[in-house]
């Protein structure tokens, strides 16, 4: 099929972070790399939307942004409004966010074009039934579904939709800064996660193990890098255990901080856990990120991080909730750290851009 515009709904797009966001960044910038022509329609979130703009002029492609209003039907009016303007010159529509499922609900009862849904997990287990049964919905009006992991995509296993493949995230192996090595293991434990500070990310389960992590590794420090939410909760929590020392709050950081924090430390953790309120981890693409400068991982089973970890080789996974199996996953990461390195290096490169569009290009070109 030979598409000569694909239109990119999304319920966030950068420079605002995110992982929805940061997805469909790429997913755009790639497929223009691969000579399609690519649109994409999402929000603004800041006030006077300056950070949208001088982001959007650097781009190889064109987005549309809408301002958000104090009342928010009049945003998802608008929303449709320019969908249905900008749908009109393409012939394939992709859907990520779940107000961007909900619009196509509406989008194919006007335009027959083939439309493709991506779901990265918490947008298909909402809290309110009313708005689940109608995602729901949504979902089946998809000529294809393309979950991010395989436990995305086991959510939706009984919607007997019309076509679902799981490709996972990818991420942009050139923007690493330094090249790729086996890292040494580091004279001191210091372990990482950079991600959002919420109960889904899971800081507070690495938090609830280092009372233990310190009898093995008395100068261990846990670094938490991200936009901290919940950061008096965790501070609150560190206080009561008697760990504050060991827990350094770094917030939101540059790239370059970025990598260099990831440079310096010897264990990526993400223990997610999935909320009473539908909101799960679909994948977690910071572990491969890690992964990329030889930093093995620690990840939760139950979640998309399983598909994110080779394991036994790139890291570990283990129950978030047992400090004990948490200490006996740092010990053999540190007892084999220089083969969980080397592993960890060669399982990124295998979820590099360059590589993860080719399967969309499949999906597209069916």
């Amino acid at each position: 099929m030979n598409l000569t515009k694909i239109l990119i709904l999304t319920s966030e797009f950068p420079p605002q972070p995110g992982g929805i966001a940061t997805h469909a960044h790429y997913l755009a910038l790639s497929l223009q790399k691969e000579g399609k022509q690519v649109i994409v329609l999402s929000d603004i979130r800041s006030k006077d939307g300056k950070i949208e703009k001088d982001f959007d002029a650097q781009l190889p492609f064109k987005v549309h942004r809408i301002k958000r209003r104090k009342i928010i039907e009049f945003s998802y009016l608008d929303r449709f409004l320019n969908a249905l303007k900008h749908i009109k010159r393409t012939n394939t529509v992709i859907a990520s966010g779940k107000f961007s499922l909900w619009l196509v609900f509406f989008l194919k009862l006007f335009y027959r074009k083939k439309y493709i849904a991506i779901i990265h997990g918490s947008e298909v287990l909402l809290s309110n039934k009313i708005l689940r049964k109608f995602t729901n919905s949504s979902l089946k009006k998809f000529d294809t579904v393309i979950a991010v992991s395989n436990f995305t995509k086991s959510l939706v296993k009984n919607l007997s939709l019309k076509s679902s493949v799981v490709i996972p995230n990818g991420f942009d192996i050139s923007m690493i800064k330094y090249s790729n090595y086996t890292k040494p293991k580091t004279e001191k434990l210091r372990l990482i996660t950079i991600g959002n500070v919420t109960q889904r990310k899971g800081q507070q389960n690495v938090v609830k193990a280092i009372p233990l992590l310190l009898k093995s590794h008395p100068e261990l420090h846990y670094h938490i890098v991200g936009i901290p939410t919940e950061k008096e909760n965790i501070y609150r929590l560190a206080n009561e255990l008697g760990v504050a020392d060991q827990i350094i709050f770094h917030g939101k950081v540059s790239e370059e901080d970025k990598w260099e924090l990831l440079d310096s430390s010897s264990i990526f953790v993400m223990l997610s856990e999935n909320t009473s309120y539908g909101d799960v981890e679909g994948f977690g693409i910071a572990i491969l990120e890690a992964n990329s400068m030889g930093v093995p991982s620690i990840g939760s089973k139950g979640c998309g991080i399983e598909d994110a970890i080779n394991e036994g080789k790139s890291g570990i996974l283990i129950d978030a909730h047992n400090p004990e199996s948490f200490l006996r996953a740092v010990n053999e990461i540190n007892n084999n750290y220089s083969e969980f390195s080397e592993n960890a290096i060669q399982w990124s490169e295998k979820f590099g851009w360059d590589k993860i569009i080719k399967q969309y290009l499949q999906v597209l070109d069916k």
